[in-house]
């Protein structure tokens, strides 16, 4: 793994234990049961990823310096956010779309290391990108975003098409994961913005 994408992923735990931190304080959870929220937001989906790829130990087990990020984020989130349910509406949902793009093209570069085709790809940078959050959003009795109409899952499928076909047309590694990245997220930034959402699927049936 090249420095950049190491450091984007170490990015991308703390702005996901971000999100799981914030998450826990609103629904008035313990100090464990921030830690354990924020890790599983954190970790959730790459856990997932590798366990598919067979990458095993996971990740985070091979490097505990994504343990100590998600200790010293938690550990500052509780310390500066006094009281998490006045933290501005959308600092949730901005943090989790920029854990979103990262962890995407975090996940499509893993699978396309194992010389991966690039369907696979977009399927890992998915797991990768959603796992967590869904994990999270299950966890606080909520419906997971990726199972809403509005536009996420589509965010990170996109990033991961434009990380993987920019490898295929031969861009530098570097390059190809920032207009990923800014993809994914300018996608999910313009959804939270503007309230854009998929067309919902509504099966009526005749009333008897």
């Amino acid at each position: 793994m090249s420095e950049w994408i190491y450091f984007f992923d170490l990015c991308g735990t703390a702005v996901f234990a971000l999100s799981g931190a914030l998450a826990a304080g609103r629904h008035r959870m313990d100090p464990f049961g921030v830690i354990v929220l924020a890790s599983v937001t954190a970790v959730g989906g790459g856990s997932i990823r590798d366990a598919l790829l067979g990458t095993t130990p996971v990740f985070w087990i091979r490097d505990p310096n994504y343990i100590i990020v998600i200790l010293i984020t938690v550990l500052l989130t509780m310390l500066l956010v006094r009281k998490p349910k006045k933290v501005p509406q959308h600092t949730l949902p901005i943090a989790d779309a920029l854990g979103l793009a990262l962890f995407t093209v975090i996940g499509a570069e893993k699978a396309l290391s194992l010389e991966l085709g690039g369907m696979i790809a977009v399927v890992m940078g998915l797991i990768t990108g959603v796992g967590g959050g869904i994990i999270r959003d299950l966890l606080c009795r909520q419906i997971p975003m990726i199972l809403r109409t509005e536009i996420y899952a589509t965010a990170s499928i996109l990033g991961g098409i434009c990380y993987s076909l920019s490898i295929h047309l031969g861009a530098v590694d570097k390059q190809a994961l920032v207009l990923a990245i800014i993809v994914a997220l300018a996608i999910r930034l313009a959804a939270i913005k503007w309230h854009l959402s998929l067309p919902a699927f509504d099966l009526k049936t005749n009333k008897q």
